[in-house]
């Protein structure tokens, strides 16, 4: 159990060692009404080996999955609850169970579904998810008398597993539980211990295995060793999901859908809509036409380049919407900052449908969706998830739309997003041009956006921009902005007294923005900005830097 408290409904198997585990299946199966999973040989082979992730609500539920992506295999995340026809359709090799905040010995809890049981294919459970394993299978779970927090000597004492395969037989492992095993279910055995559980990592020779640690946290030094030997020993993963796959099965699934139909892109300016249109236009060609929509919330300069990058490295029919006043009408006295958001969102396809119907008949909108904007919105693709934001093209769009949308990059992390724009021969500027979040400024301006403030902002942010360009550090940072707050302050500027704006500055560290560190910038650096920012920017006259990591915040202030 990590700490927290989620709960729903499913039932644990009744366990008795001369019962073999298959009826216990076909017991808990019949109670809960549940249907047999296929069995793997029911299953066409295809192109793309996968494993499911099955999330407990762990908040490091995405840091498996980025370790399975690290080791070149295909995976997603599926909530406990999620149909096991949807879960099987990815055609898993194997299955790893999350963590999460519950006890499996409470009333309710959530636990794994029994197909997973049933199909006989690899599974690997993680801090509750060996707990659900251990709970549904016969053995004993319940609070431990020391719970363990932090680092941990884990002794193997199986070395012949291959989960440990070119493995010390001690390791530093993460361990965040206050739960522990004590009785493990018939015809299992522990494989390793820390000091304080003695069945830190159980197995029952098979393809079962539970581990009490956390290996996808940055924590466990050799967590991602034993991701990838479960991957490749256990479930026989071979390391295909590689940027050339991926444009490959995309441009074909693509052709498939669209047929003789005709698409429009939502280009931003930013990596993600110019890789998911160069995607679509190598599967389609003419059929597509790209849409930039200058919202009124981009930054200084930024339509007038990005057109530029657009037509000169993408070579595809771009259409160039000024769409100023429409946002800026539909933002007038709104502050609540997820009323901005699905605002702009819904301002956005209307405009989209509008140039649409100039178009002809168009039958496709495709937008650079990402997989964490997918997880943080808490669709119902990831409900275990809490909802933390919506992002404007994920829940901010309307629930009726005359387009039918292709999302291209759904399921990929960004640091994937940027190999894929390489691959497909995009320049290294636009590749690495930071993050920009699809509601633009309207969500880096703490409470009304007007024009005034608009103005503030993009001259307090070109200086931050500015300067970090020059001290090379661009690459370095995930992302660099200002912010203009709601706060004012009294300043002397002069000899005069002032009453000012209070701008604060953000700088980040990340790999794929679910978790991110504040930049440690040099000081001399930072003075550099705020003496700029108060002296060329009207308006202003007070500075400060952001030093909280995500979480426990977010990235942006809004």
């Amino acid at each position: 159990m990590e700490e927290g408290n989620g709960k729903a409904a499913s039932h644990r198997i009744v366990a008795s060692d001369d019962i073999e585990v298959s009826t216990y299946l076909e017991i808990a199966k019949e109670k809960q009404g549940v249907q047999a999973a296929p069995k793997p040989g029911d299953i066409p082979h295809g192109v793309r080996e996968a494993v499911a992730i099955i999330d407990f609500g762990s908040q490091y539920s995405h840091l498996i999955a980025r370790r399975v992506r690290e080791c070149s295999v295909y995976c997603e995340l599926f909530p406990y609850d999620s149909p096991l026809s949807k879960i099987m359709s990815i055609n898993p090799r194997g299955f790893i169970l999350s963590g999460g905040p519950a006890s499996v010995y409470e009333k309710n809890a959530p636990l794994t579904p029994v197909g997973i049981y049933e199909s006989h294919l690899p599974v690997l459970g993680i801090c509750y998810g060996m707990q659900s394993i251990t709970h549904q299978l016969g053995g004993t779970v319940a609070p431990g008398s020391k719970h363990e927090y932090g680092q941990a000597v884990l002794h193997v004492s199986d070395q012949s597993s291959p989960l440990f395969k070119d493995l010390d037989s001690s390791l530093t492992v993460w361990m965040s539980h206050g739960d522990e095993i004590m009785e493990m279910p018939a015809g299992f055995r522990s494989s390793a211990y820390t000091e304080n559980s003695p069945n830190a990592v159980i197995t029952d020779g098979g393809k079962l295995f539970g581990l009490q640690f956390h290996p996808e946290v940055a924590h466990t030094p050799q967590g991602k060793q034993i991701i990838r030997n479960f991957l490749y020993n256990i479930c026989g993963c071979r390391g295909t999901w590689t940027p050339g796959n991926f444009i490959h099965e995309s441009i074909a699934s693509i052709k498939e859908q669209v047929g003789d139909g005709r698409v429009i892109c939502a280009l931003s300016g930013g990596v993600d809509s110019a890789v998911a249109a160069k995607l679509v236009h190598a599967a389609i060609g003419d059929q597509l036409t790209c849409i930039f929509v200058n919202n009124g919330l981009l930054r200084r300069e930024e339509p007038e380049r990005a057109l530029e990058t657009f037509r000169k490295n993408l070579r595809m029919n771009v259409v160039y919407v000024d769409a100023t006043d429409r946002f800026l009408d539909q933002l007038k006295g709104v502050i609540d900052p997820e009323k901005k958001r699905i605002s702009i969102g819904g301002e956005f396809i209307k405009v989209f449908e509008s140039e649409a119907k100039k178009l002809g008949k168009i039958d496709f909108l495709t937008q650079g969706t990402l997989y964490p904007d997918v997880i943080e919105s808490a669709t119902p693709e990831t409900k275990a998830a809490a909802k933390i934001k919506t992002h404007h093209n994920v829940g901010g769009l309307p629930s009726k739309m005359a387009l039918t949308l292709i999302e291209p990059l759904r399921y990929l992390f960004k640091d994937e997003v940027r190999e894929v724009g390489l691959e497909l021969g995009l320049p290294e500027d636009m590749v690495w041009r930071q993050p920009f979040p699809g509601p633009g400024l309207a969500i880096r301006i703490i409470g009304e956006v007007t024009r005034e403030r608009l103005e503030i902002l993009r001259g307090a942010d070109w200086v931050v921009m500015d300067e970090i360009k020059k001290a090379k550090l661009y690459r370095q940072m995930w992302q660099t902005f200002a912010i203009l707050t709601d706060v004012h302050s009294v300043g002397v500027m002069g000899d005069y007294r002032t009453y000012g704006y209070l701008v604060a500055v953000r700088a980040v560290t990340s790999q794929d923005a679910m978790t991110a560190d504040w930049a440690r910038l040099p000081y001399n650096l930072l003075a550099t900005v705020s003496n700029r920012i108060v002296n060329e920017v009207p308006g202003v006259n007070r500075v400060v830097y952001d030093i909280t990591s995500k979480p426990p915040s977010t990235i942006e202030w809004e």
